[in-house]
C-alpha cells in the first residue's frame, strides 16, 4: 500500500497554473522577454492537450508547449515569431500533421531532475496519440557564438556536434533523444546572442506504423458545447424612481433570457447612467460619474446573485468607473454564471467621451475563460479598431460580445459594419447589444439609436447574410440565437476561406504590449 504521494508529475496545464507559469518564464528569460497571460492563456486554449507542466511537491518547475500544424510549414524556412504567431500557438492546426515544438523552460534550480527528457518523452507520447508524421522543433545551439569563428558556416558547427568532433549542451541533448537535423533556420531567434540567432531544425520521426497506431476517440477538446445560445437585449433608457426599478428592469430581462434557457445575456454600453435619472436636477460630469460610482458595489452584488440564481453568463454592459488614481474608466463587468465577476476596460474612449465624462483608455484586453469557450469583450469603439479582435482571437476567443450606444444612426452603422468585418476576418461570432431611448435630464445622453445584432463569418456553414439574428431599430426588445461551435471550427479549417489559417505571418503580424 503506497503511503506517500508522488514527487514530480508532468500533467497538461491548466488556466490555474498561468500565474506559476508567468513567474517561471520571468525567472528563464529574465524580466520583459517572459510569456504573458494571454500568451499562456492562448496556448492552452487553443490546444490543451499539448500543453504540459513539471510539478515537483506541488511546484511549477517546467513547462513544454506544442502544437499542430502542417508539415510544409513545419519544414519550410521560418522564424519563431513566425510559426508562433508570436508566442500565441496562433498557427494552430488541428488537421495539421506533425506536432511542433513551441518551447521548453526548466526553473534552473531543478535542472538535474532530467525533466527535458520527460518533456519530450510527453511530445513523443502525444505525438504518436494523434496519429502525426512526427515532432518538428528549431533548437537553440548556444556553444555556436564561442565557435563561430571556426565554423563560420552553422550548418558545419551542427555536423561536427553530430560526428561527436563537438560538445553542444542542447544539440548533443537532442540527438541523444532521437531527432535528427534538418538543417539550420537562420536568425529564427535573432534576441539569442549564444546561437547567434539560429536555431538546429530538427525532426523525430514517428516510428510506428499508421495501421499500429490504435485511435484515441477522445481526439481534441471535447469541453467546448455543440452549440451556445446567446441572448442580446435592445435596452430601453427612460426615467426611474428608485433603483429598485432598475434592478427590476434587468431582473426582468434576465429572467426572459433563462427562461429561454439560453447560455449568454448581453447588455449594453452605459447601462447605469440610467441611475442618474434618479437626481433632482441635471449633474456636471464630475458630480455625475462621483454619484454613479457610487453605485458600484450594489449593481455587481446584484448582477452577481443574478447570474447565480438564474444559471446564466451575463455580460452586464459598462459601467464609468472612478478608479483608486483618480482615472475614469468604462467597465464592462461579466458575471459568470459560477459566481465568478470579470471586467473589462474600454481601451478607446470617443472624443465625446473625454469631453463629457473625461474617460480615460483602459489597459490590456485579455480572454475569459467561461462553461462555453473562451470569450471577449470589446466596447462599443473598441470594435472599430481590428487589432483588438485579433488579439483576443488568437487568445483563442470563439465569441466576442460588444456593448455600445451610439446617438444616430451613422455612429451606429460604424459600430455595425466594424463589428460584421470583425466577425469575417476573425471567424467567430460577434454579439451587439446596444441602447434606444432618451434620458432628458443627464448629460449626453440625450438621443440613442441601436439595431443589436448576432453576427456571424460569412460561410456556406452560417446565415445567408451574416446575421443569426437582430433587433427592430429603436425598439425595446430582445433577439435570440443558436451558434454552433462546431460549425465555427469546420469554417476555420475548411471553409470556402480560412482567413486565421492563411494570415502572411511572415510580412506582418499584432504585437501586443506587456501590462
Amino acid at each position: 500500500m503506497s503511503t506517500s504521494k508522488a514527487k514530480l508529475i508532468i500533467r497538461n496545464a491548466t488556466p490555474d497554473d498561468i500565474p506559476a507559469l508567468q513567474e517561471l518564464s520571468a525567472k528563464v528569460y529574465g524580466q520583459g522577454d517572459e510569456y504573458s497571460r494571454d500568451h499562456l492563456m492562448a496556448q492552452i486554449n487553443r490546444f490543451p492537450d499539448g500543453q504540459f507542466v513539471a510539478e515537483y511537491e506541488g511546484l511549477i518547475v517546467g513547462h513544454c508547449a506544442t502544437f499542430m500544424i502542417a508539415s510544409e510549414h513545419a519544414f519550410g524556412p521560418h522564424t519563431w515569431m513566425q510559426i508562433t504567431g508570436g508566442g500565441y500557438a496562433a498557427r494552430h492546426d488541428p488537421e495539421g500533421d506533425v506536432l511542433y515544438g513551441m518551447d521548453v523552460a526548466v526553473d534552473p534550480d531543478f535542472r538535474r531532475l532530467r525533466i527535458g527528457q520527460r518533456f519530450y518523452k510527453a511530445r513523443r507520447e502525444l505525438c504518436q496519440w494523434l496519429e502525426l508524421k512526427g515532432i518538428v522543433f528549431a533548437g537553440r545551439m548556444p556553444g555556436y557564438a564561442r565557435r563561430a569563428k571556426q565554423y563560420p558556416n552553422p550548418e558545419d558547427y551542427v555536423k561536427a556536434v553530430q560526428e561527436s568532433k563537438l560538445r553542444d549542451p542542447v544539440i548533443t541533448f537532442q540527438l541523444n533523444q532521437g531527432y535528427q537535423p534538418l538543417g539550420v533556420l537562420r536568425h529564427y531567434l535573432p534576441e539569442d546572442l549564444d546561437s547567434m540567432g539560429h536555431a538546429t531544425h530538427m525532426f523525430w520521426e514517428n516510428p510506428l506504423a499508421q495501421e499500429k497506431i490504435k485511435t484515441n476517440t477522445s481526439f481534441g477538446d471535447t469541453s467546448l458545447p455543440e452549440r451556445v445560445r446567446i441572448a442580446t437585449v435592445q435596452w430601453q433608457m427612460r426615467r426611474i424612481t428608485s433603483i429598485d426599478e432598475f434592478e427590476g428592469q434587468l431582473e426582468y430581462w434576465v429572467d426572459i433570457a433563462s427562461d429561454y434557457q439560453s447560455d449568454f445575456v448581453v447588455f449594453p454600453e452605459m447601462l447605469t447612467l440610467q441611475l442618474l435619472s434618479l437626481a433632482e436636477r441635471p449633474l456636471g460630469p464630475v458630480d455625475a460619474i462621483a454619484q454613479v460610482s457610487e453605485y458600484t458595489p450594489r449593481f455587481v452584488e446584484f448582477m452577481e446573485k443574478l447570474a447565480v440564481s438564474y444559471n446564466i453568463n451575463i455580460i452586464g454592459g459598462t459601467h464609468p468607473k472612478q478608479m483608486d488614481n483618480g482615472e475614469i474608466l468604462n467597465v464592462c463587468h461579466v458575471f459568470l454564471r459560477d459566481g465568478s465577476v470579470h471586467t473589462q476596460q474600454k481601451l478607446h474612449p470617443t472624443p465625446s467621451e473625454r469631453h463629457w465624462w473625461n474617460i480615460q483608455g483602459g489597459r490590456g484586453n485579455s480572454v475569459i475563460q467561461t462553461d462555453c469557450g473562451p470569450i471577449g469583450v470589446m466596447i462599443c469603439y473598441d470594435s472599430e479598431f481590428p487589432e483588438i479582435a485579433r488579439h483576443l482571437v488568437d487568445q483563442g476567443a470563439l465569441m466576442l460580445f460588444v456593448p455600445f450606444c451610439t446617438d444616430e444612426r451613422r455612429g451606429y452603422l460604424r459600430v455595425r459594419y466594424c463589428c460584421q468585418a470583425r466577425a469575417v476576418e476573425n471567424q467567430c461570432y460577434v454579439t451587439m447589444s446596444g441602447v434606444v431611448g432618451n434620458l432628458p435630464n443627464v448629460e449626453n445622453m440625450d438621443i440613442h439609436y441601436a439595431e443589436s445584432a448576432i453576427l456571424t463569418p460569412s460561410d456556406f456553414p452560417f446565415s445567408r447574410d451574416g446575421v443569426a439574428a437582430d433587433t427592430a431599430p429603436n425598439t425595446e426588445t430582445i433577439a435570440l440565437a443558436d451558434l454552433s461551435i462546431s460549425d465555427l471550427l469546420t469554417a476555420r479549417q475548411s471553409g470556402a476561406v480560412q482567413n486565421l489559417k492563411d494570415r502572411r505571418l511572415d510580412l506582418y503580424q499584432v504585437a501586443w504590449k506587456k501590462n
